[in-house]
């Protein structure tokens, strides 16, 4: 039983290894750029432990993508939780969401390789699964109680998350600058306080 408690936590050693390694190498060079060769001469195990794991090398970029999607809703999360007004819970999550997009790691795996890599359903899948789902909470929220106008939630989230989204891509581009990050910021201000007032200001 000990024997097998040892070789459990051995399998699941190398599997964090191998998603660490992943992160690390396809954050630097991108994904089309890594091959599995790569991987495992860096994570130091052999293809046949690399296979175990995960089916290839779409299958463990799947896997990066979605802990560092994760992480990003925990931060974005983290932030709107300091706030105790559900107004201000939105808009420090979406400001928070920009700044943590603007991190070259995040940008690479998150924003450039992940709609590519596995097809923009997928992708807008987990990223539903991770950052959306807590735009849709606060943005649920909001409407019913009345700080924004009544309306169907669903395609509040897909328009300002995909506002979001162009906002982060553009924050990673060569066109971007240092102070584009505030700037940003201040634009996604002005767009969520005229959402608000064209309820009229009811709830505030």
């Amino acid at each position: 039983m000990a024997e097998h408690g040892i070789r459990a936590q051995q399998r699941e050693r190398t599997r964090l290894t191998l998603v660490r390694t992943g992160r690390e190498l396809f954050a630097g060079s991108g994904y089309a750029a890594v091959g599995l060769s790569a991987i495992v001469r860096a994570a130091g195990v052999t293809k046949g432990a690399l296979y175990h794991h995960f089916s290839g090398k779409e299958e463990l970029f799947r896997v990066v993508l979605e802990e560092v999607q994760q992480e990003v809703g925990a931060r974005v999360a983290a932030t709107a939780g300091r706030h105790p007004d559900p107004w201000d819970q939105l808009v420090a999550g979406c400001r928070e969401f920009l700044a943590a997009s603007t991190a070259p790691e995040i940008q690479r795996i998150m924003l450039v390789d992940g709609p590519a890599v596995l097809g923009w359903s997928e992708w807008r899948a987990m990223d539903a699964a991770a950052s959306a789902r807590h735009l849709r909470d606060a943005l649920t929220t909001l409407v019913d109680a009345g700080v924004l106008p009544a309306q169907p939630v669903a395609p509040l989230v897909h328009l300002l998350s995909g506002a979001m989204n162009e906002a982060a891509l553009w924050l990673a581009s060569p066109a971007a600058g240092p102070g584009d990050l505030a700037d940003t910021q201040a634009a996604l201000d002005r767009l969520l306080l005229a959402m608000r007032d064209a309820g009229g200001g009811v709830g505030r």
